[in-house]
């Protein structure tokens, strides 16, 4: 299937390409020898969007895929806020993404562009998620989510992962659908680039319930992580009573996650599926400490309503992974020491970036830390991320590049 998607050349094209808005983080790489550490992404994004007509053509129900082209996608978003994301035409990435073009050589433009910006931050390895999609649990319509969701997955593994080694994904999780869930655990579970699933939060499905089991059953078996993203719903009615959007970002990404997380610890699944890796990504940190004293306290005076656990919560939290990113508290180094030590950061915290979202993070986030060890740097940046995953090491060619010139052997 090789469509071509026609590109209209934007005349400001030049000004506004990745490698010239990362300059400055493209320098932080090079003057902190980047190239010394193996660096992993485990949360970036690409638009989609940009590939609607490749993708719609890998939709099975041939109604819905002539109502997704006549729509335009919009069938699959009926209840997005997402233009509150694009900062009013401030970040200038986001409005000419559509016309940049990928690098020259490149077996797809998604790869090409990728390929820009995880040269320029030092990021030798990317676990690309999309972006519009994230809200598709959303959805009222379950086959629009499970429809959509095989013929991304499908794409992804087949154009974009199977042609780019540096490229990863944990895949999309239609988890409004159980069986449908389970099914894409079992047909996609072995391909080429696929290092676990994932399950977007903004929901409000009880992702304890036992028709789960199965399929975290069938995940554990394979060994591959289940991964949470955490999004916002301005719907939700507890939020639609605020009127700013900063504060629905605030408050919407920590808590779908502390939502699900408190479900699936107080239920027990840690005990039930003790192999069954979970991580916790784009909710930031300062949330895990509260959650941890919460349920702790509230367990030792009601430890009859949790059976299931053998151990404090906040224990079965500690051995959970977490994503960096937005790390609050860069500021209060002292408070972020101490969640840092709360949750093993050394071990069980994995470097992330969001690019190319407005509120991203360098790499430097972790790397100017002074409290973190050299090791411990290591780790976070990507050593715990290429051991959780079962990564080759895999360095980028500009990092080679530099390690020669420097007489390194990489």
């Amino acid at each position: 299937m090789n469509i071509i998607t026609p590109i209209v050349r934007d005349p400001n094209a030049e000004q506004f390409d990745t490698s010239r808005l990362l300059a400055h983080a493209r320098q932080q790489a090079e003057d902190r020898k980047y190239e010394d550490f193996m660096i992993i992404d485990v949360d970036s994004h690409h638009y989609e969007t940009g590939s609607y007509k490749e993708i719609f053509d890998y939709i099975d129900d041939p109604v819905m895929r002539d109502n997704f082209k006549f729509s335009k996608g919009q069938t699959l978003h009926p209840r997005s806020t997402g233009g509150y994301q694009e900062m009013a035409g401030r970040i200038t990435r986001y409005q000419h993404r559509a016309t940049e073009q990928g690098l020259p050589g490149a077996p797809h433009r998604d790869i090409g562009l990728t390929r820009k910006w995880m040269d320029a931050m030092g990021v030798d390895v990317a676990c690309i998620f999309p972006t519009p999609m994230l809200g598709l649990g959303l959805n009222p319509v379950i086959q629009v989510e499970v429809q959509y969701a095989r013929a991304y997955n499908r794409w992804l593994t087949e154009r974009i992962l199977a042609e780019e080694p540096r490229m990863v994904s944990m895949l999309y999780l239609p988890v409004n659908d159980p069986d449908a869930a389970l099914k894409m655990v079992e047909d996609f579970g072995g391909r080429k680039g696929v290092i676990g699933f994932l399950v977007t939060t903004a929901r409000y499905k009880p992702l304890y319930d036992n028709c789960y089991m199965k399929l975290y059953r069938a995940l554990e078996e394979r060994g591959l992580p289940i991964a949470f993203h955490s999004a916002t719903n301005w719907g939700d009615q507890g939020m639609n009573i605020s009127n700013k959007f900063i504060a629905i970002h605030a408050l919407g990404f920590s808590w779908f996650n502390i939502l699900h997380m408190t479900n699936w610890v107080v239920n027990g699944i840690p005990e039930r599926f003790p192999g069954l890796k979970s991580i916790w990504i784009e909710s930031g940190l300062a949330w895990i400490p509260f959650v941890m004293q919460r349920l702790d306290n509230e367990y030792m005076m009601r430890s009859s309503e949790a059976p299931t656990l053998k151990r404090l919560p906040s224990e079965y939290m500690r051995e959970m992974y977490y994503s960096t990113q937005p790390m609050e508290m860069i500021n209060n180094h002292s408070m972020l020491q101490e969640t840092f030590k709360m949750i093993n950061a050394e071990s069980q915290l994995l470097y992330a970036s969001d690019y190319p979202h407005w509120d991203m993070d360098l790499p430097s986030t972790i790397y100017d830390l002074p409290f973190l060890s050299q090791q411990a740097k290591r780790n976070i940046l990507g050593e715990s991320a290429r051991k959780l995953f079962k990564l080759d090491t895999l360095i980028a060619p500009e990092k080679k590049a530099r390690l020669k010139a420097r007489g390194v052997a990489a």
